[in-house]
């Protein structure tokens, strides 16, 4: 008697219905599935040791701080303070820094008297915007607290990246930055990203010293991590040069530790702390002031910035330590939780596919395994630091039960297709050409996406590598002409894509590779006629 087995080969390998099990292919296959799993998660997850800057015993300059927990947003109608948080995150910042860095006052008329319970400084700041009753009422609002608390408050900042946003003039700020200096004691400044103290050369006789942003991942050319240093330094200088004798203290400087790449910047916690532990060791040996950008992880940002903008802090969201001032520091602290996630999938596929009985479907069957945990957990891993609301929720769980499906498909293609994996193979087979079309759908979504709003979208390439391999290798019959719109849609998006990145991007490349494979994929499928 003679079966047929597709096996994710093309179809018309005969086999014996008794075909021995193939044992040491099996078990060479699943020893190579499990190191190669291991050591994916290991090599993310490896600690790096790095010089430390920062101790009890040492303390830093000074760190951005806004009093929001991670449940909250300045957005919140009616917003409440917290003051236990807000004692909490002050205990913890003075056991690693001399002061902070705000930047509104409503809402902190009590953040004085915590700094001063707990030795900290303070650099405060009034929020101005393009409406004259709120920048009045914060300009007032500051004055008053600067007088209040000389001991404490040790400068203050008139304003943040307000040219930036275009919402007042150079002369409107001037204007309200000498009113301020007339009213204090203390230092007066204006804090922006560097360029516009070039392109407003009026404000700085207005402040008493400058207050420049300097953040290579967000520069119109951004840098990489070995070159940012470099960068700062050099922008530093000139800045240095141009305005004397005033000082320029560094307002806003760091590196974010999740999100997507630009060009040749990249996000990871590895780097935050290459970039922080290096800036820190420059500004003690040139001299320099600085205040870094921030404290505390902010949740709140990625609706408007994208994963990046949540991942800036020195501590998380939860106030822990992310290893970025002293210590090992690891890209991804849960990689073990995520290799026991991938175990779990591993095996679950073996169970699936059962007592295969070819020699070829013993070593497909666990790299097969072994490549969708890997997957399906770095997608996990990306869901956990970009997403946000509901219906971003709602797309990881639909992408990832796609995957979960196709993997299904897969090993059950590839097993012996007997008692009820036979009517489960039957089930998925039937439904095969809707899982393509879906993921197709999904990735024309992501790709048209990725070529026209990319500024703050990740790339989600680890979503699509098992079905794209999947459907290369055993193509099913599709709704043609979906299918043959979406495969249009992914591979004209590959080289604007790659364009818009710039071609130093690895994660565009990946994306780009992922979409090559999807494009052949269905291709392959559109080529399939109905049986």
């Amino acid at each position: 008697m003679q079966v047929t087995c597709a096996a994710l080969l093309p179809d018309g390998l005969i086999m014996p219905a008794t075909s021995r099990f193939p044992l040491f292919a099996y078990l060479f296959a699943c020893l190579l599935g499990i190191f190669a799993l291991s050591g994916f998660w290991y090599g993310l997850g490896k600690p790096v040791i790095l010089p430390d800057v920062a101790s009890a015993t040492h303390k830093l300059q000074c760190a951005s701080y806004t009093p929001f927990d991670k449940d909250q947003s300045p957005f919140d109608q009616p917003f409440k303070l917290r003051p236990e948080r807000m004692d909490a995150d002050l205990a913890l910042l003075a056991t690693r820094f001399e002061c902070i860095r705000t930047y509104s006052m409503t809402g902190l008329e009590a953040l004085p008297d915590l700094a001063r319970k707990h030795g900290l400084k303070l650099m405060i700041g009034a929020w101005v915007n393009s409406n004259p009753v709120d920048t009045e009422k914060e300009v007032d609002l500051l004055i008053a607290s600067a007088n209040a608390n000389p001991d404490v408050v040790s400068a203050v900042i008139v304003g943040n990246e307000t040219l930036l946003r275009k919402e007042v003039t150079g002369a409107q700020l001037a204007k309200l930055i000498n009113k301020v200096k007339s009213h204090v004691k203390q230092p007066v400044t204006y804090a922006d990203v560097w360029e516009f103290w070039l392109k407003h050369p009026e404000i700085a006789p207005a402040v008493d010293f400058l207050t420049i942003h300097l953040l290579p991942y967000w520069e119109d050319d951004p840098s990489n991590i070995d070159a940012a240093l470099q960068h700062v330094a050099e922008v530093r200088q000139v800045f240095g040069n141009k305005f004397a004798p005033k000082d320029v203290m560094i307002g806003e400087t760091g590196w974010p530790s999740e999100g997507r790449q630009r060009e040749t910047a990249l996000p990871s916690r590895v780097n935050e702390a290459k970039f922080i532990r290096g800036f820190v060791a420059m500004a003690q040996q040139q001299g320099w002031h600085y205040n870094l950008i921030e404290a505390f992880d902010q949740p709140w940002k990625r609706a408007s910035e994208g994963a990046v903008g949540g991942y800036w802090g020195l501590f998380d969201a939860d106030r822990q330590d992310k290893g970025v001032l002293a210590g090992p520091v690891t890209n991804v602290p849960y990689w073990s939780q995520w290799l026991m996630a991938g175990g779990l999938i591993f095996l679950g596929t073996l169970i699936l596919g059962g007592r295969v009985r070819s020699t070829r479907a013993a070593l497909v069957l666990p790299l097969l395994g072994a490549l969708a945990a890997c997957a399906i957990g770095a997608w996990g891993d990306l869901a956990r630091v970009t997403t946000r609301f509901g219906s971003e929720w709602l797309w990881v769980a639909l992408l990832t039960a796609l995957n979960l499906l196709v993997l299904a498909h897969a090993a059950l293609t590839l097993s012996p297709r007997t008692g009820w994996r036979g009517w489960a193979f039957n089930g998925l087979e039937r439904r095969a050409g809707w899982w393509v079309a879906t993921t197709g759908f999904a990735a024309a979504v992501m790709m048209l996406e990725l070529v026209f709003d990319p500024r703050y979208r990740s790339f989600p390439s680890v979503a699509f590598i098992v079905p794209a391999l999947v459907y290369l290798c055993r193509p099913v019959n599709v709704p043609r002409r979906e299918i043959a719109l979406l495969t249009f849609i992914i591979g004209a998006g590959i080289a604007p894509q790659l364009y818009r990145e710039g071609l130093q991007n690895q994660q565009a490349w990946g994306w780009a590779l992922v979409s090559v494979l999807m494009v052949a994929a269905l291709w392959r499928c559109l080529r399939v006629r109905k049986r």
